[in-house]
């Protein structure tokens, strides 16, 4: 689905519903007699660190992170072909190459007043990390992100959702929306690993109403 003009209010009511925004772009599953795709959103008020969490977090005391309205260039775009590539090889992605006209408008274009970037450096200064979300009126919505594989020892990954996390408290929001976890998927098997969480009961039509219930992986 393309919508040209998506504001918060609308974005945050397809999020609720299970749709994934890319740029432009929405997106639900619609496999028939599949419901492997489930769409999960975590609670950040009740949510409390592991301890395997929260040697994360102390792991990269020393990163800092910036919080604002996303933007390409060619510094992201070399970050995000560098994840990619690592990827076809660590997990046998499909890699397919980019410049920033692709990437703004796979994922920036269509932010509006919703979209932000949380980008991360190191010690040194440089971009290490970056997370893609949009802000809704009851959470944030984890878009994408990616970051150098030079630095896998930091978990970048998780840790960018533990200070989602953060951020939304911060912000009052409660919920993290994930997108969706499938099991066995081994890119999708962290999801199961922040606590507590809800999945989406079924995907309905725009004159049903949502039903989010407790999931228990």
């Amino acid at each position: 689905m393309y919508i040209k003009g998506c504001n918060k209010s609308l974005n945050s009511i397809l999020v609720k519903r299970g749709y994934r925004r890319f740029g432009r772009y929405f997106q639900k599953p619609i496999c028939a007699n599949c419901n492997e795709c489930i769409s999960v959103r975590v609670d950040a008020f009740k949510f409390k660190p592991s301890k395997s969490q929260r040697r994360v977090i102390r792991k990269n005391q020393h990163i800092r992170f910036s919080y604002h309205t996303p933007f390409a260039d060619e510094e992201r775009v070399e970050l995000f072909k560098k994840f990619h590539k690592f990827k076809s090889l660590q997990r046998e992605w499909k890699y397919y190459d980019i410049d920033v006209y692709k990437y703004y408008d796979l994922y920036i274009l269509g932010y509006l007043d919703f979209g932000k970037e949380i980008s991360y450096y190191d010690e040194n200064g440089k971009l290490i990390c970056v997370d893609l979300v949009d802000v809704t009126d009851d959470g944030l919505s984890s878009v994408y992100c990616y970051y150098d594989p030079e630095y896998l020892n930091l978990s970048l990954g998780k840790f960018s959702l533990l200070n989602e996390i953060e951020i939304a408290k911060k912000l009052n929001l409660r919920w993290i929306y994930l997108g969706y976890y499938v099991k066995n998927c081994q890119s999708l098997e962290y999801k199961k690993d922040f606590l507590p969480q809800e999945k989406l009961k079924e995907y309905v039509d725009f004159d049903k109403e949502t039903i989010w219930e407790e999931f228990k992986i």
